[in-house]
């Protein structure tokens, strides 16, 4: 659907405003001794999975306005992330949810991941709802509930989806539970968490040694009384209960408002049990907005925590995973998951800029003042040209949403699948 050319004609056209930028900003940065090749190699090498239930447009618990020219089918959903990663070059997976997405021909679907130039990322299980032909209810939960065969039942969905992704040499299964209760007294705690404990192993002992298993927490919704995985506490309790393949997963949508995630993030990758982000925003709740639209400065906080470790030779925490998880109830879902990576980069780009070595000696002087001017400064730093820089080097377009609404995918979309396609899962 988009040519190399048509993306090198935009950016010959935006060429001249893109070098005054970058060049104003490259200079800035040599004065302060920063090899900005080097960052841009980085923002290169960054790599942001796109979930398949994500390419349709989202919606409430009220309704759903479909933009048209949505995915049909699994197939279809690859083509739209090969375009996004022809635009962005940074979104080179997709993570599939099952069953939204079951793989029905995986050599085929193989092939055609290798012409988009993509991986399969991880594979998503799904408890948190009743499929039309599954003969047991998750109602009253899934794998904390109180009737071994609907455990069992939940075990086998996790375990399917396994073999799925092993179809397909993906290496990861994402673990996210929404057992809980909505009334005081209605679950024992301490039996729903053993139960879960105990399910969770079954799951855990079936996955290949090379696998590794996401856990996921979230503080309320579905259950508005308790969840059996509330916060990452529990998560990571769950974690050293099935073993070092077992890594805590945080959504940046899933905490209480005002919640420190930053200093999560530092505690989990202190203890090398940071497995991955799903990456959004959030005002009120689980919201799902855009990444970086609501908190940006706490976004950059918590990248500033993440890029501190990964630069520290004495962590040991695994290779993260990165996600966006989002809803777009009123933008193009491809618009939006393009503004997200921007986001996502713009905002890595500055915590790579941080002087680690000189904040470092701030804290230990315990020097609040300059230790926060310091990160202001890099917060308010645009480092949008090297977000693009990088595009350019790597073949991608400078101004990924200018490109796509310059061309019309939208509208080429909707003609090839029509303005009433659904993306299936929704």
């Amino acid at each position: 659907m988009i040519l190399h050319n048509e993306i090198q004609e935009f950016n010959h056209k935006n060429r001249a405003a893109h070098e005054f930028h970058f060049q104003h900003l490259a200079e800035l940065l040599r004065q302060k001794g920063i090899d900005i090749q080097s960052i841009i190699d980085k923002i290169k090498a960054f790599q942001i999975a796109i979930p398949s239930w994500a390419l349709g447009t989202g919606g409430t618990r009220f309704g759903r306005f479909p933009g048209g020219g949505e995915p049909r089918s699994l197939e279809e959903k690859i083509e739209d992330v090969g375009l996004l990663n022809q635009l962005n070059r940074s979104s080179n997976s997709i993570s599939l949810h099952i069953p939204w997405d079951i793989p029905r021909d995986p050599a085929a679907l193989k092939g055609l991941l290798q012409t988009h130039g993509l991986t399969i990322d991880s594979v998503n299980s799904n408890t948190f709802q009743d499929q039309p032909d599954q003969p047991l209810s998750y109602k009253f939960g899934s794998l904390c509930h109180t009737e071994a065969a609907v455990r069992r039942q939940a075990i086998d969905h996790n375990i399917a989806c396994i073999e799925h992704g092993k179809a397909l040499d993906a290496k990861v299964l994402t673990v996210w539970l929404a057992d809980g209760s909505n009334f005081p007294g209605q679950q024992h705690f301490r039996r729903a968490w053993q139960r879960t404990a105990d399910s969770l192993a079954s799951i855990y002992q079936a996955m290949p040694d090379d696998w590794t298993m996401l856990i996921e927490y979230k503080p309320y919704e579905p259950h508005f009384y308790s969840m059996v995985i509330p916060d990452w506490g529990t998560s990571f309790s769950f974690c050293q209960h099935l073993g070092k393949n077992a890594q805590v997963l945080v959504d940046l949508g899933h905490h209480l408002p005002n919640t420190n995630i930053e200093q999560i993030v530092a505690r989990l990758l202190h203890f090398g049990r940071l497995g991955g982000f799903h990456f959004n925003g959030s005002m009120y709740g689980d919201d799902d907005l855009t990444t970086g639209s609501i908190k940006p400065y706490q976004f950059f906080l918590i990248f500033n925590e993440l890029v501190d470790a990964m630069s520290d030779p004495t962590v040991t925490n695994p290779p993260l995973a990165w996600m966006i998880d989002a809803s777009h109830n009123t933008k193009d879902p491809l618009e939006d998951l393009l503004q997200s990576v921007q986001n996502i980069l713009s905002t890595y780009a500055k915590a790579l800029l941080v002087d680690r070595t000189l904040l470092g000696a701030y804290q230990e002087n315990n020097d609040s003042l300059a230790a926060e001017e310091l990160l202001r400064d890099i917060f308010a730093t645009d480092t949008r040209a090297l977000v693009a820089e990088a595009a350019r080097q790597s073949g991608g377009a400078m101004e990924p949403i200018a490109v796509y609404r310059g061309l019309s995918i939208r509208e080429k979309l909707i003609e090839k699948r029509g303005r009433k396609s659904v993306a299936t899962g929704l």
